[in-house]
């Protein structure tokens, strides 16, 4: 199996708020996450592809094709936006990492699936961060 990555950028705000609690408790918690007048981060995504490489092409996916799909189908709604307001997918969801790298997952899988019939989507890494970011695998991880 051969893993192949790319690495894209975007700049998006979000809140970490749970409209169950209190105000206080959401402060306790989430900390300066929780300010009410949103807070940004300068994203990291990584996306790798596993898979064999194509015999013809040598290639697991072509990594322009799949920079392409990243964009469309991801990059262009999120980049500059407001997770919790903006990004519908995101609707009505805690706007964590956590949550937001599963998010992209169920949006990256079939469209990478398009574009290789010898990969798939292996993993996700979402850097918030330089120093926080959190990996995904997919559901059956």
């Amino acid at each position: 199996m051969i893993y192949v990555s790319r690495k894209e950028h975007f700049n998006a705000a979000h809140k970490l708020y749970n409209p169950n609690w209190t105000k206080e408790k959401n402060e306790a918690i989430f900390g300066p996450c929780a300010n009410e007048n949103w807070h940004g981060h300068n994203f990291e995504l990584i996306v790798t592809v596993g898979g064999i490489p194509d015999p013809e092409t040598g290639f697991v996916v072509d990594m322009k094709a799949l920079s392409q799909v990243i964009k469309a189908e991801l990059i262009d709604k999120v980049d500059h936006k407001n997770l919790n307001l903006d990004v519908d997918f995101m609707k009505g969801k805690m706007a964590s990492c956590e949550i937001f790298i599963m998010e992209m997952w169920k949006i990256l899988a079939p469209a990478i699936a398009k574009i290789t019939t010898n990969g798939q989507l292996y993993k996700l890494k979402l850097y918030e961060t330089p120093r926080n970011f959190v990996e995904y695998y997919g559901e059956n991880a």
